[in-house]
């Protein structure tokens, strides 16, 4: 049985018909899940995971296969998958990335690539300039990949790289943007809160009342 087939057994063997409904309906009827929460669908292909680790190889081909599945969980699969074998990935595997960005999106799959993204990025400096280009993509969800891919890295932000994208981002009126911009600026106010105060000072006129609200969360104006 092929690594797909398999999966996809698990998965239909653990489905909860009532609960994909509840599932759909979070996520407002774009996709169709098989009900499985996080926890037990993480579990159900972690020894699978450790296995692929194992082989060092990014199965590319099995990728594909699980994102074209029309289950939700699929795609929770991939991203976890290149989650978990991030330490393969290259640069040159970005377009390969890029593909999974651009189909079925949402935030739900769009906030976990971002890291993915990131973490290359912590090992390639070229990464860097992709995010400044693609800062201006027409497509947002691509934008809020470059404003949120340092997320997480505290000390190791690179601030002049984060103040450039977020700026290409203002007067923006798409919800989803003002949030991520919010987010990237809390975020690295935990560790360094009077670089995010000044910058709300100094682009405060510029800047949507949600990214305002959410950047100064853990800091005092």
């Amino acid at each position: 049985m092929d690594k797909y087939t398999e999966v996809r057994k698990r998965f239909e063997e653990n489905a909860d018909p009532e609960n994909a409904v509840k599932m759909a309906k979070y996520m407002r009827n774009r996709f169709i899940f098989y009900g499985i929460p996080t926890p037990k669908r993480k579990k159900l292909y972690r020894d699978f995971l450790k296995e692929e680790k194992r082989n060092k190889i990014i199965d590319w081909g099995f990728l594909d296969q699980c994102y074209d599945d029309e289950h939700r969980e699929f795609q929770y699969l991939v991203t976890d998958y290149l989650s978990e074998l991030n330490s393969l990935l290259t640069y040159d595997d970005i377009p390969a990335i890029r593909k999974y960005i651009d189909r079925k999106q949402w935030w739900d799959t769009i906030d976990s690539l971002d890291q993915v993204i990131g973490k290359i990025g912590l090992r390639d400096e070229r990464v860097d300039a992709l995010m400044l280009e693609w800062s201006t993509d027409e497509d947002f969800w691509v934008r809020r990949i470059a404003i949120d891919h340092q997320l997480l890295r505290k000390d190791k932000t690179n601030t002049v790289l984060l103040e450039k994208i977020i700026v290409n981002n203002f007067g923006s009126d798409e919800f989803f943007i003002n949030k991520a911009i919010g987010w990237s600026l809390r975020d690295y106010s935990k560790t360094d809160p009077e670089w995010v105060r000044d910058f709300i000072e100094r682009y405060r006129n510029r800047m949507d009342k949600l990214s305002i609200r959410e950047a100064g969360k853990y800091i005092k104006e």
